[in-house]
């Protein structure tokens, strides 16, 4: 792997290194962070060393999709099969706690490889689902986070805005930035600007405000309570995607308008992806001991 694995073993051995008291925010921040960056290394050896190529990080993407599908889909069916495997040996006495659990773990990791394998064997099958599953979840997600800012735009997000709260949103924003990828990666760059493109930029701009109003929430609690590590990583997060979505919105008007072509749009979130593992390594190297652990 070259440069790219020296990177990451050095942080490996670094976060190993870390002291992980049970009141401290250090376990949290690696155990969100580090499978994020770790994935981006995964990236380095499947473009082949072609870091540069926007087409390539586009196929990261799109493998990136496909392999969430293989393992959302391996994840149902396991779930099932442990579910009917604890019904059926519960009347005779057997300790299924135990191999439940441990199906849970092995099948989890196991999963990882198996879901990468599927997607590389059988491509033209996702390839099919790829268009059906963005047409049927993004006018969902757009409706969903329209209604949802126009609610807090009117009854305000400082009453409720708390940890939990700040977990959601940052997912949900994670969640869409996901699914606007995968359907760039899923759509034709020479066709017109169509129903779709509009339905994504609803969902854009919408995820956009909700951000927006976040980061004002997030400003007036560090003012208040002051900085963590938790509220830091937060912070710096929620700019990053700030900056995507804001770029991606003013990208997609100018498309749908006729101005510029598609390939402005996909370029510019294949250039941002490295932001995001920049932050990553920032949150899981840097943020520890610059908050001494705490």
């Amino acid at each position: 792997m070259g440069a790219c694995g020296r990177a990451v073993r050095a942080r490996g051995v670094v976060v190993n290194l870390y002291p992980y008291d049970a009141d401290s925010s250090t376990e949290l921040l690696v155990a969100l962070y580090l499978p994020v960056l770790l994935w981006f290394a995964i990236a380095y050896p499947y473009m082949g060393a072609t870091i540069r190529s926007h087409e390539r990080r586009m196929d990261f993407v799109r493998f990136t999709g496909e392999w969430i599908i293989y393992y959302a889909l391996i994840a149902l069916g396991g779930g099932v099969l442990i579910g009917l495997t604890a019904l059926i040996f519960e009347p005779i006495g057997a300790d299924v706690e135990q191999v439940v659990e441990w199906v849970l773990q092995s099948g989890a990791v196991g999963a990882v490889v198996v879901a990468a394998w599927l997607v590389e064997s059988k491509q033209h099958v996702v390839e099919n689902m790829a268009p059906v599953l963005t047409m049927l979840f993004t006018p969902l997600f757009a409706v969903m986070l329209t209604i949802a800012a126009a609610t807090y735009a009117v009854s305000g997000l400082g009453g409720a805005f708390d940890r939990e709260l700040l977990g959601v949103f940052d997912a949900l924003l994670v969640v869409v930035l996901g699914l606007v990828l995968y359907a760039m990666s899923a759509r034709e760059p020479s066709l017109p600007a169509g129903l779709m493109d509009r339905v994504q930029l609803l969902a854009v701009a919408s995820a956009l405000v909700l951000d927006l109003m976040v980061l004002g929430a997030m400003v007036a609690r560090i003012g208040d309570l002051g900085f963590s590590p938790n509220r830091a990583a937060a912070l710096g997060l929620n700019l990053v995607l700030l900056v995507n979505l804001a770029a991606a919105a003013w990208l997609s008007i100018r498309f749908l308008t006729g101005r510029v072509a598609f390939h402005r749009l996909e370029r510019w979130q294949t250039s941002y992806l490295p932001i995001f593992a920049l932050w990553a390594a920032i949150v899981v190297v840097a943020l520890p001991p610059l908050f001494a652990f705490n």
